[in-house]
């Protein structure tokens, strides 16, 4: 199952995506937002509409998050590349859900920082409240979906601040999407690209995680409750680099789809 969160006649909708004749398109409207349908959007009352094509709608984030929970360093080449060491447990943050930004919508590097970056990642949509999940529960149950996610970092403002609160947290600085789908394992591996200008700069797998969802979820839920809906982004693989205004990323996770976003000059 797919879905997305479109603009039609001035109105925020999800609707749910299906291929028709190869090509994604919106074919239902979903009358209630899927973090409600605790775990199931199939059983989400839901009407028929003219079909848009994924690729002609003006989509919105998909998702609207009370929090959204980042893991740092969750693939040891990218801890190294940044001379960090790999860690021993999970890394979490936040990111503000201020910080949200749809498809196609500019990312702003702000003129406090002189150097921001891109860190493609694929992210994980809750379907129902957790907490304190016991260490040998299967969380899956717990997933109504997985999307791209892009954690857009100030990386001078990282390495000076000392903790990330300022650096990830930028408004425009966490585009998501286009959809999410339950359709894909990232236990059994999921590749994770991102794209600048067309120039692929990070290639990954899930298969390469420190962590597995597993770890990461049962870790997270033993600090916080994790609510319907909530974001939690898996980390990124190495080749995380600088952009500019003009530039064009791409990030695409293998059964989800592309998402992409310019940038701008603040």
């Amino acid at each position: 199952m797919k879905y997305c969160r479109f603009e039609l006649n001035g109105e925020s909708h999800y609707g749910l995506v299906e291929a028709v004749a190869g090509v994604e398109q919106i074919t239902r409207l979903l009358l209630k937002p899927p973090e409600d349908a605790d775990g199931d959007i199939e059983d989400l009352p839901s009407k028929r509409m003219d079909q848009i094509g994924l690729a002609d709608a003006t989509l919105l984030a998909p998702v609207r998050p009370s929090k959204i929970i980042c893991v740092g360093r969750n693939y040891r080449e990218h801890a190294e590349e940044l001379g960090n060491e790999v860690p021993v447990q999970p890394l979490i943050f936040f990111k503000p859900p201020s910080s949200l930004l749809a498809p196609g919508g500019e990312i702003r590097r702000p003129k406090l920082s002189q150097r921001v970056d891109f860190e493609g990642e694929l992210a994980v949509v809750i379907s129902k409240t957790i907490y304190q999940v016991r260490a040998d529960e299967d969380v899956r149950p717990y997933i109504l979906g997985y999307t791209c996610l892009n954690d857009v970092t100030a990386r001078d403002l990282q390495n000076k601040d000392g903790q990330w609160t300022r650096a990830k947290g930028f408004d425009t600085f966490c585009p998501v999407g286009p959809l999410v789908t339950d359709e894909i394992n990232p236990w059994t591996g999921v590749g994770v690209e991102t794209r600048v200008n067309g120039e692929v700069r990070q290639q990954g797998n899930t298969r390469d995680f420190i962590f597995s969802l597993g770890v990461i979820i049962r870790y997270i839920s033993q600090a916080m409750t994790i609510a319907p809906g909530d974001v939690i982004a898996t980390g990124t693989p190495k080749g995380v680099g600088p952009v500019v205004a003009g530039d064009v990323i791409e990030i695409s996770v293998e059964g989800v789809g592309t998402l992409r976003n310019p940038v701008v000059d603040e």
